[in-house]
């Protein structure tokens, strides 16, 4: 009977869609919402109450889960409460939530026989949501919706997690003035309204029980996924993210190879050119929408990128590109069963270019961090249709320019085809692939000491090896490309251009390898935990926390570009600022819970603590950032902190 049970809790985990239910009213446990009072006059103060009814032996997990050490390694899926009033965002504004006192219950963990005691919400549980209405209100009927995420579980299975939608009405006049609480809203602190920290501090006035909502570019507020018009701007944002893939490292340096295929199997034929660009750009977005479905499906993959946390993943991705990189300056050929080639993954078909279209969008999940963490804050409380709606959007964002290439077949044209010059755009194609794949060998390696513990023991050059062997490719790399143009071509321009083109292309691979080393060498961070952060915040001190990985390309641009030079650099290792960094090399690092907790999924991500506003608060946070918004928000934490900061040492 235990092995049914344990069989059926299994399946229904990893099935059934994450929030897929719209709430079951004859479920173990219900939710409804009520208000303090329908009527208020513009100043007031109401108050929401949600209520959870759980049958007798369930509950639903906290919204800051505690897991008791004879639980390790279960990981609850918290309660999350998100109020919003999409008609009157500038007339309402929504405190910190006060949640009900826990209940100690006994959960038979792992079908154990012996029961652990687990803090829970269990019975009738009210958690409030204080409500002001702005001063300038508009004297009208406004809808207050509530989203309500949360899993229900008895002491030995869980059902899968679920997302209900609750509305209250609240009128607004000058002569509706707001009713006593009742008997239900007994238990609510009403000082609450006097405390400016439960409203946000400094932050928008859309912050809702926790950080401030996440910007995409660090600009543009991320909008909520309620209504048609909300579900398209996300659309958007999601395409301009995908387009914008095709422009980092990740794929940027394998565009000509994809181009040159089409141009290659295309011939004179426009109609040819057209379907095989639409069939590669077909395989990208299908690409990203299965992706979309599995995040719907399992939110711990809602930031694809995190696989590279995989020590093996990331390494057997470097290998792969090493033997495409060495098999197309042709070492070798690939011999494979009749079986295989019947299949014909060539690119002169349609199913080859899906294919190619596939590894294309593969090629750009190293990059895709910033992406996540400024599109998909709050993954698992979306519904799985627009999840699947913002994957497909990337996918449609980075094939773009293969469309384009399909609709202007002209372009085709202007690209070389078979000969020496071919031959070399092949070679040089083949070097830039092999330092990619060191890049990626070198950050699996690094994960894999990471995880074991021992990453931190290295000397700081031994960090920076896979660097230099980039070096070293892309000068061989550039190398040859003007040795061969030279043997090639016999005019001025060609020599000349192809001449600088590699001396920058070299420059840029040893600045970046010289600029990790000093980076490694003289390392000016502190190693984050949160105690460390804790205790950084106590003493006074404003901190600057960055989330970074080896195998984020994104994060070591911004870190090369802003944050190790002035002025940025100057102020943080200024008095009274602790710069701290967050390692999310390996899936066992610490800073994942953190992010997670700062309703992040992706990285690059740069936030700066105030010690007014604790490690609870972040006074600021963006995923993409400038050097002005860097300095100007740890200038104005230091303002907010006020106090005297230790001196770090």
């Amino acid at each position: 009977m235990r092995s049914m049970l344990i069989l059926l809790s299994l399946t229904l985990a990893l099935f059934w869609p994450a929030a897929a239910s719209a709430g079951q009213d004859d479920g173990p446990v219900r939710v409804s919402a009520r208000i303090s009072s329908e009527t208020a006059r513009p100043g007031d103060q109401v108050i929401i109450a949600v209520i959870f009814d759980h049958d007798e032996d369930w509950h639903v997990h906290l919204n800051e889960p505690v897991v008791p050490p004879e639980m390790a390694g279960f990981t609850p899926i918290p309660t999350v409460i998100t109020p919003q009033a999409p008609d009157a965002e500038e007339a309402v504004r929504f405190g910190r939530i006060q949640w009900p006192e826990p209940y100690a219950a006994k959960v038979d963990f792992l079908f154990t026989g012996n029961p652990v005691e687990y803090l829970v919400f269990a019975g009738k549980a009210v958690a409030f949501v204080p409500v002001r209405i702005d001063d300038d209100a508009e004297p009208g009927e406004y809808r207050i919706d509530l989203s309500v995420s949360f899993q229900a579980c008895d002491d030995a299975i869980c059902m899968p997690p679920e997302l209900v939608e609750r509305s209250v009405t609240l009128t607004v006049g000058p002569e509706a003035a707001a009713a006593a609480p009742g008997e239900l809203f007994a238990d609510f602190d009403p000082a609450v309204f006097a405390d400016p920290d439960a409203w946000g501090g400094v932050l928008p006035a859309a912050t809702v029980n926790g950080p401030a909502r996440s910007k995409f570019l660090g600009i543009v507020a991320v909008p909520t996924s309620e209504g048609l018009v909300g579900i398209v701007v996300l659309g958007l944002l999601a395409a301009v993210g995908g387009f914008v893939l095709n422009l980092t490292p990740c794929v940027l340096p394998v565009i000509p190879i994809k181009i040159m295929t089409i141009s290659n199997h295309a011939g004179e034929s426009k109609a040819r050119a057209l379907a095989l660009g639409v069939w590669m750009a077909a395989g990208v977005v299908a690409f990203w929408a299965a992706l979309g479905v599995l995040a719907s499906v399992a939110t711990a993959f809602a930031d694809p990128s995190r696989l590279f946390g995989y020590w093996w993943f990331t390494m057997s991705i470097g290998l792969l590109i090493l033997a495409m990189g060495v098999g197309i300056m042709g070492a070798f050929q690939i011999k494979l069963p009749q079986a295989v080639y019947a299949v014909n993954p060539k690119a002169d078909s349609a199913h080859g270019s899906f294919l190619f279209g596939v590894m294309t969008a593969i090629l750009g999940l190293p990059c895709f961090g910033f992406v996540a963490g400024a599109l998909l804050a709050g993954l698992a409380l979306m519904p799985p249709l627009v999840v699947i709606v913002i994957f497909t959007a990337i996918g449609a964002g980075m094939a773009l320019p293969y469309l384009v290439l399909a609709a202007n077949p002209g372009l085709v044209k202007k690209l070389p085809r078979t000969g020496p010059a071919s031959e070399l755009v092949k070679q040089v194609m083949g070097l830039l692939m092999i330092a990619a794949a060191a890049y990626f060998i070198g950050s699996g390696v690094l994960a894999l000491l990471s995880g074991m513990g021992m990453a931190a023991g290295l000397p700081w050059w031994a960090k920076a090896v896979h660097w230099w062997v980039i070096a070293v490719m892309v000068l061989a790399a550039s190398g040859w490309m003007v040795v061969r143009t030279i043997g090639i071509s016999k005019r001025v321009g060609p020599r000349v251009s192809f001449s600088l083109l590699a001396l920058v292309l070299s420059a840029t691979g040893v600045w970046a390898a010289v600029n990790r080393s000093e980076h490694l060498r003289n390392n000016f961070w502190e190693v984050y935990t949160s105690e460390s952060l804790a205790q950084a915040l106590r003493n006074g001190n404003v901190v600057v926390l960055d989330f970074t990985a080896e195998w984020c390309l994104n994060c070591k641009a911004m870190e090369a570009a802003i944050l190790a030079r002035d002025p940025v650099r100057s102020v943080m290792i200024g008095s009274g600022v602790v710069p701290m960094m967050a390692d999310l090399t390996s899936n066992s690092a610490p800073g994942w819970e953190t992010l997670r907790s700062l309703g992040q999924t992706g990285i690059p991500l740069l936030v700066v603590f105030s010690p007014e506003g604790g490690p609870e608060n972040p006074f600021w946070m963006s995923n993409l950032y400038s050097s002005e918004q860097v300095v100007d928000a740890i200038e104005a934490a230091r303002k907010q902190g006020g106090g005297t900061p230790t001196a770090r040492r």
